[in-house]
């Protein structure tokens, strides 16, 4: 399926040089001169090579289209992640690589979808915000302006995200997976 380059999203599977990749981070760059264009990080599926695509907006990618399958995360073992197939309980263990940093955040029963190329695993997508807690977080600093006076915080998952000044250690909070940003307090 061809898109244009500015529908790339992060975790989406690309046709690339004949390979398969993975859009891991994205940006958007609109220079005051010239044409607009997609800054992609691009990571391959078969050897984890990382390469770095500038794409005019107007080009066309083409988007794989991948078989996909709900799966529950079981347990990790090491750099083995064990996830269980919701319709008929079968065991699929892949490489923790395999999901690059969202892995931090998978937590014991969470429900994911597995993407297959081929009937072989190429990827797994986590929601894309989970609620987390903060274990730590750095003591507000006086006379910062609130409009810019995020301060780092740290996950129970050893992840650090950036927070706003009111919110402290023990607070649940919703975190995007794929940005490793704050998003906004829990409810509840």
């Amino acid at each position: 399926m061809k898109i244009n380059a500015v529908e790339i999203r992060p975790g989406n599977i690309l046709e690339y040089e004949n390979g398969l990749w993975r859009a891991v981070k994205i940006q958007h760059t609109q220079p005051g001169k010239g044409g607009a264009y997609m800054q992609v990080e691009l990571k391959n599926l078969i050897d984890g090579r990382k390469n770095n695509i500038r794409f005019r907006s107007a080009e066309t990618v083409e988007k794989v289209r991948l078989d996909t399958k709900d799966f529950q995360f079981l347990f990790a073992d090491g750099d083995a992640l064990t996830f269980m197939d919701k319709d008929n309980y079968d065991q699929v263990t892949l490489d923790r690589g395999i999901l690059g940093d969202a892995a931090a955040f998978l937590q014991d029963g969470m429900d994911v979808v597995m993407e297959t190329y081929d009937d072989k695993p190429i990827s797994v997508q986590l929601p894309d915000t989970i609620e987390a807690l903060i274990v730590e977080a750095d003591a507000v600093v006086k006379g910062q302006t609130a409009s810019s006076s995020y301060k780092p915080a740290v996950l129970e998952n050893g992840i650090r995200v950036m927070v706003p000044p009111h919110i402290g250690a023990g607070t649940r909070i919703v975190v995007d997976v794929y940005e490793q940003t704050y998003v906004k307090r829990a409810e509840g």
